[in-house]
């Protein structure tokens, strides 16, 4: 798994595949568009199975902060992330 993560998150936890992806979403699609939005989902994620439970938990809340102004409480990519979010605190080892 934590090479599945390298490819994606790259060595340094931001400049892998997904970080380059996440550039252009942003410059294309804009910051609160919902693929852009699942982009950092997806991020948050690999950072956390690449070992960066730290940089995984803190790239969640912020995501969190975003999917609850731009999607609500109540739609299944925020609930994701609460979840995610609620597990990485549980056992920050990813497994």
């Amino acid at each position: 798994m934590r090479v599945c993560g390298w490819l994606f998150v790259g060595r340094g936890g931001g400049g892998g595949s997904v970080g380059r992806l996440l550039a252009l979403g942003v410059r294309v699609l804009g910051p609160d568009h919902p693929n852009t939005l699942a982009t950092r989902h997806n991020l948050a994620y690999w950072r956390g199975q690449a070992g960066d439970a730290t940089g995984a938990a803190t790239a969640y809340e912020q995501l969190l902060t975003d999917q609850l102004r731009v999607l609500g409480p109540d739609h299944p990519n925020t609930l994701a992330t609460r979840h995610n979010l609620a597990a990485l605190r549980d056992d920050p080892e990813p497994g």
